[in-house]
């Protein structure tokens, strides 16, 4: 066989010959299809793409370059705000290079591509049929949920649009579960008929979306009657012409260590971010050239050969391998399920095909796999890149895939890219004798960590409502263990002694949940109607500035719990403004303590951590501020894991310890008026080496018992009520913020230290500034007085009424940085309480 001197030959000749079959389109058509057959009871042509990188060995450019150039005219088709907020899915197996390049071609866009491989322990997120293929259900095993749950855009990627089945079942099964407003298909070529096309935009329609499509060139298929007959009497008729060839020897083939960068995954089956994207590139030019010292002297033609849905990974390094090496024919293609007939003929764009047996324990169980058009491509050598799941017994068999090319090449060298499967799933091991064969372990196993050292695989997936908490489910994630089965409370004055002798820490137990009176709850009701508006302007402006400034996609990780109905609110703002989806967890954090370094494990492992930002609800003194730079310090020396910004966004800062805020005031936040009630039922975090071991999670109590009394929803709604109301505020706001010098002046912790000298408490631990603090001292500790700045007005309305019902004096101060401030008794022992623990004395 000879491509090039048969070029002049259009690749669909042999078939429209002998079935009448036409290609009816734009004058590009036959450039960029050629025809085939297959034994296939649905559809016995097969279009064969010239430039997807599949059957044809093609220019790693050339393929590249037309999913990058169509990932362009979706952008524009987007426009930037679609662009920032959406999200491309391709189709396995055919069009997972295809679509990761339009994702590239689209930018700052995260991939995702269905799977025909399910994964042990990672749930599925959707599915759909592809009718007319031999291989008919997609999975959609996505890392992140939130991937596929987010309100912008969705592309789809595929490598033909024919009939337009798969994208309506795709968009159909999508769209049942996560609805939005926009889909845009995508494809190399459109070979729909004039009905198919209006199908779909009756589908559009109904469903209430706006789909469009972008396609390299538009054409039809013409079938004459009987066709499908007349295909496979041919498919059988050819079938077993082509000469049988040994196999060589495995032996022989060459490893080459890549280095792949250590929690980079291998593709797009469990989701490729732009952080991935950035990190892979980077690391590219250095994988090449290992690749380029390995190849034999004097090789011309060059073949590098993906495997199956393992597209991307192969076509980039094929990429930069032609960039790397002048004078050297660099192509690519890959392995394939999909059985096709080869015929030797240069008008028949299958001219050879090598079969081997799968190699990678496939769900559907043993079976042939193909990759045409090597044999007799002249290729010098060719390399082989699989992933670490399919390096196996099957791969190095006498019959397997590098024997059957070494029969057909001089040299093969094979490059393993370790299997990335989402952290805690037990990762794929070696089968049998792979794992004790030289050389035989996976690439990531030898290359220097630059990213996720080695880790359990125990922890679990984030609770989420109902199970755990009053919170949707979309809401918010706790990475916390559930308690609700513990006793953990205890009477407020045995803890405060306890604290300050010594004797335990505070988050070993549990305050009893205060349970407020009728009173209580109408001030909480009007506190939150006269706040509401000043609230949906501080959640927007701080939500603003750390899209502004952090990343366009933050992930948003709330401290429990006081945080957490802020990174709610956050989300929820993104989500009304901008249409974006963003992750939200809630992480415990102790003072004195630190933060759940299990935590911040599963962070890194799912997200990139340059991404996270840290939320809390309010500034005191900035204790939590230091205690997380600390933690983050401990945790990047002990893990070597990096990235983590420590610095915290809130919602109030009238400490001025932080940069990204959403005002500086110190106003009532009507969440702080409540416990668990305000705050999806969810008790503080409690740690205590008895009950949280070494690899587990921080813990929390559900009181599910509260439902009745549970206001956290309704906290957040008469919030997000007020959004469409204050966007021109927080517009204006958040350019005066950003635009303003911001550096935290730790004014707060000053004068925290001056009022523990100036009261004899000597004790800054004990003094709690600002609204919200003040508050907690009088539902969770013993107080022994409030400080209320002179002529403060209803901001401290639920202050005075606690104080009164627990017999705390409340002194009026006319210099105080903060509306008030709330003394913890000092010293405290229960002989300095009445019986009551009302009447205090000193």
């Amino acid at each position: 066989m000879n491509n090039a001197a048969n070029d002049s030959i259009w690749s669909g000749t042999w078939v429209a010959e002998r079935l009448g079959v036409e290609l009816v389109g734009d004058d590009r058509l036959g450039d960029l299809l050629g025809l085939a057959l297959r034994r296939n009871p649905k559809r016995a042509h097969l279009l064969v793409s010239n430039v997807l990188g599949k059957h044809v060995p093609q220019s790693p450019a050339v393929v590249y370059g037309h999913g990058f150039a169509l990932g362009r005219q979706v952008r524009e088709l987007l426009g930037a705000a679609g662009t920032r907020t959406a999200v491309v899915l391709g189709y396995a197996e055919t069009a997972t290079g295809l679509g990761h390049a339009v994702a590239d071609g689209l930018g700052e866009t995260p991939y995702l591509h269905s799977t025909r491989r399910p994964v042990e322990g990672v749930s599925q997120a959707g599915g759909f049929e592809e009718s007319h293929s031999h291989a008919t259900s997609h999975l959609l095993l996505p890392e992140d949920p939130a991937l596929l749950a987010g309100r912008g855009p969705l592309v789809l990627v595929d490598d033909e649009f024919s009939t337009g089945n798969t994208v309506l079942n795709t968009i159909r099964a999508l769209h049942e579960r996560y609805p939005r407003q926009r889909y845009v298909v995508v494809a190399l070529v459109d070979m729909r008929s004039a009905a198919d096309q209006g199908r779909l935009a009756e589908f559009a329609h109904e469903i209430g979306a706006r789909v469009a499509l972008v396609a390299a060139v538009k054409g039809t298929v013409r079938l004459p009657e009987g066709v499908l007959e007349k295909g496979q009497a041919l498919v059988a008729e050819y079938e077993g012409a082509a000469p049988s060839v040994e196999p060589g020897s495995a032996s022989d083939v060459t490893r080459v260590e890549l280095g792949w960068p250590a929690g980079v995954p291998d593709g797009g089956r469990h989701g490729f971010t732009p952080a991935h994207r950035s990190r892979l590139e980077a690391e590219l030019p250095a994988m090449a050239a290992r690749l380029a010292e390995a190849l034999p002297r004097g090789a011309r033609r060059v073949l590098v050969l993906g495997f199956e849905e393992l597209m991307y990974a192969p076509l980039v390094l094929a990429r930069e391998l032609e960039r790397l090496v002048e004078g050297m024919e660099i192509r690519f293609s890959t392995t394939t399920r999909s059985p096709v007939l080869a015929v030797d003929d240069p008008g028949y764009a299958i001219r050879s095909r090598i079969v081997f047996p799968a190699h990678d324990e496939p769900a559907d169980g043993p079976g042939e796999r193909y990759a045409y058009n090597v044999a007799g491509g002249g290729f010098d050598a060719v390399v082989a890149v699989v992933d670490s799941a399919a390096d196996s017994a099957e791969l190095q068999a006498d019959d397997g895939l590098l024997a059957v090319l070494a029969a057909h090449t001089p040299s093969v060298l094979l490059a393993v890219v370790p299997s990335y499967a989402p952290p805690y799933v037990p990762p794929v091991r070696h089968r049998r004798d792979a794992a004790s064969r030289p050389g035989a372990a996976a690439a990531e196993d030898k290359k220097p960590i630059s990213h996720l050292p080695e880790r359990p695989s125990m922890l679990p997936d984030p609770l989420r409502g109902p199970g755990f908490s009053s919170y949707a489910p979309d809401e918010v994630g706790w990475l916390l263990q559930d308690l609700s089965d513990v006793t953990l409370e205890a009477p407020t004055e045995e803890r405060e002694e306890a604290i300050q002798s010594g004797g335990a820490h505070y988050a070993e137990s549990l305050p009893v949940e205060y349970q407020p009176s009728e009173q209580y709850q109408a001030l909480f009701r009007s506190a939150l109607e006269d706040s509401a508006e000043r609230i949906a302007v501080a959640v927007g402006v701080v939500t603003e500035s750390v899209l502004a400034e952090r990343s366009p996609r933050p992930v948003l990780v709330s401290l429990a719990r006081a945080g957490t109905p802020v990174g709610v609110l956050m989300r929820r703002w993104a989500q009304h403004r901008h249409g974006i989806e963003l992750p939200h967890y809630a992480v415990s954090i102790v003072r004195g303590r630190g933060i759940d370094a299990n935590a911040l494990r599963w962070l890194a492992a799912h997200h990139d951590p340059a991404d996270v930002v840290f939320v809390d609800g309010w500034t005191g003194k900035g204790a939590i501020t230091r205690e997380l730079v600390a933690a983050v310090e401990e945790f990047e020396a002990s893990d070597g894991i990096t990235g983590f910004d420590p610095e915290i966004a809130v919602l109030a800062d009238p400490g001025s310890c932080v940069r990204t805020y959403g005002t500086r005031e110190d106003f009532l936040i009507p969440s702080a008026c409540l416990n668990s009630t305000v705050s999806g039922l969810i008790s503080r975090t409690v740690l205590r080496s008895d009950l949280v071991g070494p690899n587990d999670f921080h813990g929390a109590k559900f009181y599910r018992e509260l439902a009745e009394v549970d206001v956290s929803v309704d906290f957040l709604d008469a919030i997000a009520a007020r959004f469409d109301a204050v966007g021109d505020v927080v517009d204006a706001r958040t350019k005066e913020l950003l635009a303003a010098d911001r550096t935290p002046t730790w004014e707060g912790w000053a004068a925290v230290e001056r009022i523990s000298e100036e009261y004899g408490i000597h004790d800054v631990n004990l003094v709690k500034p600002g609204v919200g603090e003040t508050t907690r001292v009088l539902l969770r500790r013993v107080p022994w007085k409030i400080l209320a700045r002179a002529g403060a007005g209803a901001d401290l309305d639920h202050v005075r009424l606690l104080a009164e019902q627990r017999g705390v004096p409340v002194e009026e101060v006319a210099e105080l940085p903060y509306t008030c401030v709330g003394l913890i008794h000092p010293q405290y022992t229960r002989g300095a309480t009445g019986a009551d623990g009302k009447a205090v004395t000193v």
